[in-house]
């Protein structure tokens, strides 16, 4: 689990004096190697994160993800093919769909370029997002990196004078590849970092806390972070109007504090 590093969070989390202050994170799973078995358990993935010793390295992932697309797309039309001897209309349609898919990627395409919609089913690995690290002279150092993460925090901030960590890089690399915004809950008891996709609603925040508060929906109770931290307390925020009350349609905004109301 590697934290998102956000300056915001404890601004956030003065301001409600809370007793836990926890970020957001992204869930990264490693994968050493390739090869069809390892590269079809990355189907479900929302990004890829490719550790290279160069780009001539990079050229060969992505020509791996390209055959591995093809081998799916083909593995696929002859699941269907047979089922749809059944004369089931939807079937003989994905057939007509995948060949027509198939043909693309033998020409020399791939399935993020292919003009048509693709198929729900088929979780392409060509179309995921790729964030690159270069592990060497030009990239990341990792064994530096490593070494560094055995001091504590203020020595190795010295260290790399004032810079990020890699981790650090890394993980707000993928939160940009991933197309995600920040929005902050906070109380007395925990102020907490959640992040979501962005153009996702106040529902969809709901229910990244608890599918029960998503479920028992009332309103939300908007506060720009700014403002929050400028005010010093919610109350102050209230009393200047600088809260909103918004419904499950309102889309989160990068940076919002949320106080969402619910009944079960």
């Amino acid at each position: 689990m590697a934290p998102i590093a956000d300056e915001r969070l404890p601004q956030v989390a003065a301001v409600e004096q809370a007793r836990k202050v926890t970020p957001a994170a992204i869930r990264v799973v490693d994968v050493p190697g390739t090869g069809p078995q390892l590269l079809g358990n990355l189907r479900q993935v929302d990004a890829l994160l490719f550790v290279v010793r160069d780009q001539g390295q990079v050229e060969e992932l992505r020509l791996e993800l390209l055959v591995a697309d093809r081998d799916h797309v083909g593995r696929r039309l002859e699941r269907v093919r047979t089922q749809a001897k059944s004369g089931d209309p939807n079937l003989r349609k994905e057939v007509g769909d995948l060949e027509r898919l198939l043909a693309h990627v033998e020409a020399g395409g791939s399935l993020s370029d292919y003009p048509g919609a693709l198929p729900p089913e088929l979780d392409p690995l060509t179309t995921k997002p790729v964030v690159v690290v270069e592990n060497g002279p030009g990239g990341i150092d990792l064994q530096l990196e490593s070494e560094l993460s055995e001091l504590d925090e203020g020595e190795a901030a010295a260290f790399r004078d004032g810079g990020r960590s890699a981790l650090d890089e890394v993980a707000l690399r993928l939160k940009g590849a991933l197309d995600l915004v920040t929005f902050f809950t906070a109380g007395e008891k925990e102020a907490r970092a959640w992040t979501l996709r962005h153009g996702e609603t106040a529902l969809g925040a709901a229910g990244t806390i608890h599918s029960d508060i998503a479920r028992g929906f009332i309103r939300c109770e908007v506060i720009r972070w700014q403002d929050f931290v400028e005010c010093g307390s919610r109350a102050e925020a209230v009393r200047r109007g600088l809260q909103r009350l918004e419904g499950k349609d309102y889309v989160v905004e990068d940076g919002d504090v949320l106080n969402i109301r619910f009944n079960v």
